[in-house]
């Protein structure tokens, strides 16, 4: 039973995965010290809002949320700004929204409750201090997903691409040790699920000092009860042949890549400091699907970066037919007050109605050959988990392949979790219906 005198707190989560999971590590810390967590802000002790900082538009949403969330405090209510945008603008925030009393960086959640604490006594605080020590391994998330957990392994960025604030937010990059992710695995199982998403900036990076990401793969892949794991974000760069032999061989390791591509043009990788090319984007494709016979992939492409022209992007456009990504995370360069792209040559950027015009060019693109290759597969019988009720449709559940096709098929919440093999009836273009053909049993609970 619930302590009704207990203080309650409510996290907004905006950006990566990466930030959904410190949020689910902010509610675990302030669950241990007494507080209870509610899903809507109205009349809650603590309003927390994790933030993202990786585009102009998600901080100007994040601004004008605070605004908005304003109305949904108590008199004693306090609001607190997180995650990557606090930590870049600090103290400024405290100007901006005169009613947030806490501004904290990523790596200032252990002070969490005592800043909390304070900022109800009439104390505003802010802590944006790196700590490259600090992995929060003693925390317990309060996870919001019951079905699959995100697990990360990695925090920080040692990549200096010219348009990127992570580094600035999020700081250098390090690892946490192998034997503390496989415990985390394990405690997983014991909660009753069995996929894991292994989060890091630059994920196949990963090494702890004895192990790398292939050494990750095979460990947290032979977890009794873990049956898929997947990871996000990793880059071109750090797919060594160890890498893609774990990725082949262990049987749990999904056959997706994420694999952000960001441009086709060498010449606009080369501004982007990206540290490949073209044609060695293309040779890690080429290694990854010869490694992984149907293997899916899908990508992050900007367009209008500085100095790109029509023939750059051309190149983009090329290098997405040649591929045949599943889908793409498309976007227009957004300048960020501190990278190099913003002290590029005034003249070198990309007006804005070009700049849209390439962005619904290549959705197009994209969503043109996608549509094409899933009316394909249908007809073709799919293993699916069921990850939750379909937002629109009654009686619908979401659920998704191995390769990360979502498929909407009919059902309550009591599959939820559960594993079925499923009929591709329908398509969307992006999206699939299905028929369950024959249902699996959830994994038993570790005892």
């Amino acid at each position: 039973m619930t302590d009704s005198s207990a203080p309650t707190v409510y996290v907004e989560t905006y950006g990566c995965q990466m930030n959904v999971s410190d949020s689910e590590l902010m509610l675990g810390k302030l669950s241990a010290a007494g507080y209870v967590p509610v899903d809507q802000p109205d009349g809650a002790d603590v309003i927390l809002v994790n933030t993202c900082a990786i585009r102009d538009h998600a901080e100007q949403r994040v601004l004008g949320r605070l605004g908005e969330l304003k109305r949904h405090m108590k008199k004693d209510s306090v609001m607190g700004v997180t995650g990557c945008m606090a930590q870049r603008l600090g103290p400024q925030l405290l100007e901006k929204a005169k009613h947030v009393s806490i501004v904290i960086g990523p790596d200032g959640y252990r002070a969490l409750p005592q800043l909390v604490d304070g900022a109800r006594r009439g104390r505003k605080s802010i802590n944006t201090t790196f700590d490259l020590e600090e992995h929060y391994e003693d925390f317990t998330p309060r996870r919001f997903d019951k079905v699959k957990a995100w697990i990360p392994v990695q925090r920080g960025c040692d990549y200096r691409c010219t348009y990127c604030i992570v580094p600035t937010t999020r700081g250098s990059e390090r690892s946490r040790k192998l034997d503390d992710v496989v415990r985390e695995t394990h405690g997983v199982v014991a909660e009753g699920m069995s996929e894991v998403v292994l989060l890091g900036q630059t994920v196949n990076s990963y090494s702890d000092g004895t192990h790398d990401f292939a050494d990750l793969l095979r460990a947290v892949g032979g977890v009794p009860g873990i049956r898929r794991v997947r990871y996000t974000s990793p880059h071109p760069n750090d797919f060594s042949d160890r890498v893609i032999a774990a990725m082949a061989e262990v049987p749990a390791v999904c056959e997706h890549v994420h694999l952000p591509m960001q441009s086709g043009s060498t010449r606009t990788l080369r501004r982007m400091l990206r540290r490949y090319s073209r044609e060695g984007y293309m040779e890690c494709v080429e290694k990854i699907r010869r490694a992984i016979p149907g293997v899916t992939l899908t990508t992050d492409i900007i367009v209008g970066f500085p100095g790109e022209t029509d023939d750059e992007f051309e190149e983009t456009l090329s290098a997405v037919r040649e591929i045949g990504f599943a889908d793409a995370y498309t976007f227009i360069f957004s300048p960020r007050e501190g990278t190099p792209a913003t002290r590029m040559p005034e003249e070198s950027f990309v007006p804005a109605d070009v700049a849209s015009h390439r962005l619904q060019t290549l959705v197009d693109t994209v969503r043109t050959a996608s549509r094409a290759r899933n009316m394909g597969l249908l007809g073709t019988r799919h293993e699916v988990l069921v990850e939750r009720e379909a937002k629109r449709g009654e009686a619908m559940l979401m659920t998704r392949t191995r390769d990360f096709k979502t498929v909407l098929v009919p059902g309550d919440a009591s599959m939820l979790g559960q594993y079925l093999t499923v009929e591709l009836t329908g398509t969307t273009g992006s999206t699939f219906t299905g028929a369950v053909v024959r249902e699996r049993m959830p994994l038993p609970m570790a005892g």
